[in-house]
């Protein structure tokens, strides 16, 4: 969500109209710091567009990063989020490695900065399509169902035991699979399957 005109003119006045990360005054535009919604300057930082497209992956991680030397001391937590997140993507480099063992932030900033890997975990977690037995469905298994259901729109009943075989997982939603019964492909919720091993 963009920043107001207001939000956007604090976040200019607290970053002196510099990137907060390697104070560039060029190409400079507010930077959400997730998993926070970034529609308050607290929530953003003021960045370049090279540190920009360096924390959206677009370009390869070099020696641009050692201004963090500089920035990750920081008193502004979202500077702090961005600068310890970045530094721990470059462990493999020592000089990050030993600046991330200087630092030192507080219990609320250090959520913050694991507070968008437990959201990505939590997102991976909640679109895995799982049984009533919360077994792991994967597109091809096998599985049985453990009640009879009728099946809308067809004259039958899929019967408890039947085993539909090479499921396909209905996208965006992980409570229904698609099967084959008695020769027609049908959805099924998983709180009725049972993964056959």
């Amino acid at each position: 969500m963009p920043l107001s005109a207001a939000e956007r003119d604090l976040l200019i006045t607290r970053a002196g109209g510099c990137c907060e990360l390697c104070g560039a005054t060029t190409e400079l535009a507010a930077f959400a710091v997730a998993p926070r919604p970034g529609d308050t300057a607290d929530e953003s930082i003021l960045a370049c567009r090279a540190c920009r497209d360096g924390l959206n992956g677009v370009a390869e991680p070099d020696h641009r990063w050692r201004c963090l030397t500089e920035s990750a001391w920081s008193q502004v937590p979202a500077v702090q989020v961005v600068a310890w997140r970045t530094l721990e993507g470059l462990s493999s480099e020592d000089w990050a490695r030993d600046l991330l063992e200087q630092l030192y932030l507080d219990e609320e900033t250090m959520a913050w900065v694991h507070a968008k890997a437990e959201a990505e975990a939590g997102a991976d977690e909640g679109s895995q399509h799982k049984d009533t037995f919360g077994a792991v469905l994967n597109a091809g298994d096998t599985v049985t169902l453990i009640k009879d259901l009728k099946v809308k729109g067809a004259n039958f009943t899929a019967k408890r035991g039947t085993a539909v075989r090479n499921i396909a997982l209905v996208p965006d939603n992980p409570e229904q699979i698609e099967g084959r019964v008695n020769d027609q492909r049908i959805v099924i919720l998983t709180e009725f399957v049972k993964k056959s091993s």
